[in-house]
């Protein structure tokens, strides 16, 4: 007996194994094929179904309405210095009063403006549709975070026990179980449509004038960072990609993330840049 495999390819039955087969489908077993046998024809035909790889890249984590801002959390907003947010920001489920020295003003019942925002800011007590948008970004980040948290089968766990400064790193999964410190540049290497997915467990620290860079065509809109812990930035540091952080992000003096911030806590400022 013989199965066509993709066009081309045969897998041969002999006429002694279509015999074993006729019996047990008929519950008289004539004979048992050897597991290996089994096992080896299964995988041919696995191999032989359109879309079936044996490492798929990773997918981009979906965002939902929270890709809607560039600034997102839940406890509050705040900033000294000549800070500068390109987007939409917003808080839930606190009030306004929670984002601190934006100087904001209220042109409409649904949203606030700043000169140091370039999109508008929107709190969960400012008048409907507001809360409800707010609520759905909300879940949405959550959901998100969940989706990266939950990512299986890393590329590599625990790169550099924790200590990635100087590397060049190619797309995949990245997967720590303890702190996360960049201590020097750290290199993202791959094209447009590549996607770098990294589960910190515990704290993620860029030092002072430590810089995730770009190469090969990547985007920092395909890079996402999963961070359980507290985000620290230096002075000067530069983040690329999505950050879903649970606990909080401080951004230190001058410290720039290129990509979007979705906290579930607070993000504190510092003259800092926010740009998709």
């Amino acid at each position: 007996m013989r199965f066509q495999r993709h066009h081309s390819s045969i897998i041969e039955i002999s006429d002694g194994d279509t015999a074993g087969y006729a019996g047990l489908f008929a519950g008289k077993e004539r004979r048992r094929l050897p597991w290996g046998a089994i096992a080896a024809s299964a995988g041919l035909l696995a191999l032989a179904i359109p879309g079936v790889s044996a490492a798929a890249a990773q997918k981009a984590v979906y965002l939902g309405t929270a890709g809607n801002y560039s600034i997102l959390a839940k406890t509050g907003i705040s900033t000294t210095g000549t800070t500068h947010v390109n987007g939409n920001m917003g808080v839930s489920p606190i009030a306004s009063t929670a984002i601190t020295g934006f100087s904001l003003t209220k042109p409409a019942p649904t949203y606030a403006k700043s000169a140091l925002v370039t999109g508008n800011i929107f709190a969960a007590n400012y008048a409907a549709p507001t809360p409800a948008h707010l609520t759905a970004a909300i879940g949405s980040m959550q959901s998100a975070y969940n989706n990266a948290a939950g990512r299986l089968n890393p590329t590599k766990t625990n790169l550099g026990s924790g200590s990635i400064g100087g590397r060049t790193i190619t797309p995949g999964l990245y997967k720590w179980t303890s702190n996360v410190l960049v201590s020097t540049n750290v290199t993202l290497s791959g094209s447009a449509t590549d996607v770098w997915i990294f589960q910190v467990a515990g704290t993620l620290n860029l030092s002072s004038g430590a810089k995730i860079v770009l190469a090969g065509g990547a985007l920092d809109k395909n890079v996402f960072w999963q961070v359980a812990g507290t985000t620290t930035m230096g002075t000067t540091s530069i983040l690329q990609g999505v950050l879903l952080d649970k606990t909080g992000l401080i951004m230190k003096t001058g410290a720039k993330l290129h990509g979007k911030a979705l906290v579930q806590t607070a993000v504190t400022l510092d003259a800092s840049l926010v740009t998709p």
